[in-house]
């Protein structure tokens, strides 16, 4: 029986028909070498972003259920022409949508996830010896309304299908040549990883690093399927294996450093001290999809029995969270909402952290002796994160690699943007 490869190419990869016919030489190579493999591909270039704009000119609020009919047909167009790029070369393939797959999501528009994938016409077509071409960052629930995945989609499409089909591994193939200890774009001297865990890569996704989402690592952690991160413009180089924490030797404390300046922080000032009132407020922000991430509560006010409450966001769902905070403005009783939209949030990550005090202080005073002030702090076992004003994340992001020992003797060989995932 021959091993499954997944392999997922992004919008930058496909982006012309000289690029598209790259892919399918990659794909073709894959399968020579003894492999059935399943493809799954992006949007071309800057096509989501093309539909956006359209839907934006006709509506300024357009409702997420015909986004989401918009934005999967961008997926349509490049399964289709890689398939014909395959079968032009010579190698039998196959285009299919998330309804031909059976690819079922929850009843959630934009944001949705995946709940199972039906594996049948796959393995069918794989046994007929064909690539099979799958429509990346789209589902369909169980009663066939199209539903689109959110950001990264398409990875996550790749690692869900590689662990349906029981993969031997998941290629992730993008315009940079693996996973590195930070953007090279801030710090040219930064390392390419050879190895990351999931759990490693999974902080530095939610960190800021633009090279694979969260939600994908996350998914290819559960199913214990390896993921590699590599060139679709250099092959050759075998990029960054990401695997689980069992098969690390960690020699350093810190893998990487992130930066990520997509969030805004709300403060919600004065809000009632009573039991049940944080509750309130996330449960609201929950039922409508937005994603709290840094969450602080001040000390009580005893003589006003009032404290605050300060919690980062995507600076998308601004509009949708004050709506929400006015609407329960009744049962918390806040005075005012602060937001801070200049804000930067700095992490360092490594499972290397565990068990080794000094590594927190250590941070602080790297970003102290840069002048610069720290907002917030959260933390995990394997992962430090700070909330600094924006202008500081380059400079922060420097000091703090150089610190944890992260500097390459070399430059970083960048040869595209990095995906924005």
């Amino acid at each position: 029986m021959k091993d499954i490869i997944v392999q997922k190419f992004g919008g930058t990869s496909v982006a012309d028909t000289d690029k598209i016919k790259n892919v399918a030489r990659a794909v073709i190579r894959e399968k020579n070498l003894g492999n059935d493999v399943v493809v799954v591909v992006s949007a071309m270039g800057h096509t989501t972003d093309i539909l956006t704009k359209l839907a934006k000119e006709i509506s300024p609020n357009p409702s997420s259920r015909e986004m989401d009919m918009l934005l999967s047909t961008g997926e349509g167009v490049s399964i289709a022409l890689l398939a014909m790029a395959l079968q032009e070369q010579g190698c039998d393939a196959v285009s299919m949508n998330a309804m031909q797959v059976g690819i079922i999501t929850e009843k959630v528009h934009s944001k949705a996830r995946i709940l199972e994938i039906k594996t049948e016409k796959i393995r069918t077509h794989l046994d007929n010896g064909e690539v099979v071409v799958i429509a990346g960052f789209q589902g369909v629930t169980d009663d066939f309304e199209i539903t689109t995945l959110g950001r990264g989609g398409s990875d996550t499409s790749a690692v869900a299908l590689a662990g349906a089909l029981g993969a031997k591994r998941c290629d992730i193939y993008t315009d940079v040549d693996g996973v590195y200890t930070t953007d090279p774009r801030i710090v040219p001297c930064a390392s390419k990883l050879e190895k990351i865990s999931y759990e490693e890569m999974m902080e530095l996704a939610s960190g800021g690093a633009n090279v694979l989402h969260p939600r994908a690592v996350e998914t290819a952690m559960f199913a214990k399927t390896p993921v590699r991160v590599r060139s679709t413009f250099n092959t050759e180089n075998l990029g960054t294996l990401i695997v689980g924490v069992e098969e690390m030797e960690l020699h350093k404390p810190v893998t990487g450093v992130a930066s990520d300046l997509s969030k805004l922080r709300v403060v919600v000032c004065d809000v009632k001290d009573n039991p049940g009132t944080a509750a309130v407020l996330f449960d609201s922000l929950a039922k409508e999809n937005i994603s709290v991430d840094m969450i602080i509560q001040s000390y009580a006010r005893k003589n006003l029995n009032t404290n605050d409450i300060a919690f980062t966001i995507e600076k998308s769902d601004l509009e949708r969270t004050r709506q929400i905070l006015e609407y329960v403005k009744p049962e918390l009783g806040y005075s005012n909402i602060y937001v801070d939209d200049k804000i930067a949030k700095i992490s360092i990550i490594g499972a290397g952290m565990i068990g080794r005090p000094g590594i927190a202080a250590k941070m602080f005073r790297t970003l102290a002796n840069r002048g610069i002030n720290i907002k917030m702090i959260s933390t995990s076992e394997i992962k430090i994160s700070c909330l600094v004003d924006e202008v500081y994340a380059a400079d922060a992001v420097e000091a703090l690699h150089t610190m944890f020992g992260l500097d390459s003797d070399e430059i970083a060989d960048v040869k595209g943007d990095l995906p924005d995932v």
